[in-house]
């Protein structure tokens, strides 16, 4: 019951049922007390997610009881089994996992808002540079005028779930919760509604993206991963050397021809000072690397990254000529853009503090049940 409940609180908020009832006003039509306390749910979503694709493991990442008996063809394109970034299903999209243009970086961070994140973002600011931010819906409510800065400042908003756990853990309904909360609380925040994810640990199989496909997310992963999160982490042996090596294989695969057809992507974090710090002392090689460092979006040529579709980013040949937004920021706004080292910083469509803390409420409330379930 605890599933349909979830399924039902998130999908009144902002989509009409598929099944009866599906408006406002043929809910109020019904004088059946049973009738109106009868869940419902949003078929489209509900039919598209696989049947036949089992939850894995538990949501802090221990598959030791799944893995013996998952078959090694790799049924479900789990990309924690096996790295599979191409569906099994004919319905969904292949994952993002670098860039089409020669020697281009797709440049993001996981784990954002990050409250203590000014020094950075004024360094990717001094460098004319933008990134896409792959932010947790939860650390979007603790820190609503931080995740204000990023599309302030010209960024790429991705959504990266609500609490950052493995995805394929979850229920459906509980995975939807995660993707669909963060949304919300991103469009609430900042006042745009993202189209693309990353799942935490790039734990994905084809039962979470169908999800993430519903809800009109496309699925980012990578290629290189810097393991910075690691430094400091409980458990960890992860060193700061490590990590300092991994990037240095990421610019010696650069300079020996690698990316000469396509680009990549590489996984860093807004995580801690020390993972921000990091991508300061190392964006100069990058720079010198690559030919054009880039968000995302950008590199993919996704000029309209939101659902609202007054914001538009520029595309490859516009940012990398040097316009580097394209934008009306969010609803309502005057259009606006701006040359290297300007941005575009409105505040339109975004909503007050109090109801950003009256949302949190609720939605945390929802989110410890799923994570209590």
């Amino acid at each position: 019951m605890f599933s349909s409940l979830l399924m039902g609180l998130a999908f009144a908020g902002s989509f009409a049922s598929a099944q009866s009832p599906t408006s406002e006003a043929s809910e109020a039509a019904i004088l059946d007390p049973t009738a109106e306390c009868t869940y419902y749910e949003y078929a489209p979503i509900k039919a598209s997610i696989p049947t036949n694709i089992p939850v894995k493991g538990t949501m802090a990442g221990n598959f030791a009881n799944f893995t013996p008996t998952y078959s090694p063809s790799d049924p479900d394109c789990w990309w924690t089994y096996d790295k599979c970034d191409t569906p099994k299903l004919a319905s969904l999209k292949p994952d993002v996992t670098g860039t089409p243009e020669p020697l281009s970086l797709g440049y993001g961070f996981d784990d954002g808002p990050n409250c203590s994140h000014n020094a950075f973002y004024d360094y990717l600011s001094q460098q004319n540079q933008k990134a896409t931010m792959f932010y947790i819906g939860s650390n979007v409510m603790d820190w609503p005028l931080q995740a204000q800065r990023a599309i302030a400042d010209g960024h790429e908003i991705c959504v990266h779930t609500w609490s950052h756990h493995y995805m394929t853990a979850f229920e459906s309904s509980a995975a939807f919760a995660e993707l669909w909360y963060t949304m919300q609380a991103i469009k609430l925040v900042v006042g745009v509604t993202p189209k693309c994810w990353r799942p935490p640990f790039g734990d994905v199989d084809d039962r979470i993206r169908a999800i993430a496909t519903a809800l009109n997310l496309t699925t980012i992963v990578w290629q290189y991963d810097s393991n910075d999160w690691q430094v400091g982490a409980p458990g960890s042996t992860v060193t700061s050397q490590q990590v300092d090596q991994n990037y240095q294989n990421l610019i010696t695969s650069a300079g020996n021809g690698t990316f000469n057809t396509a680009g990549t992507i590489m996984l860093t974090h807004e995580l801690t000072n020390y993972t921000m710090q990091e991508a300061i002392n190392w964006y100069p090689k990058l720079k010198a690397a690559f030919k054009s460092i880039v968000p995302v979006g950008v590199g993919m040529n996704w000029t309209q990254p939101y659902v609202e579709t007054n914001y538009s980013l520029p595309a490859f040949s516009q940012y990398t000529a040097g316009q580097l937004t394209v934008s009306a920021t969010a609803t309502g706004a005057s259009a606006s853009s701006s040359s290297p080292g300007g941005s575009s910083k409105s505040s339109a469509g975004r909503t007050s503090i109090a109801s950003i803390v009256a949302f949190g409420a609720a939605a945390a409330g929802v989110m410890v049940g799923v994570l209590s379930v």
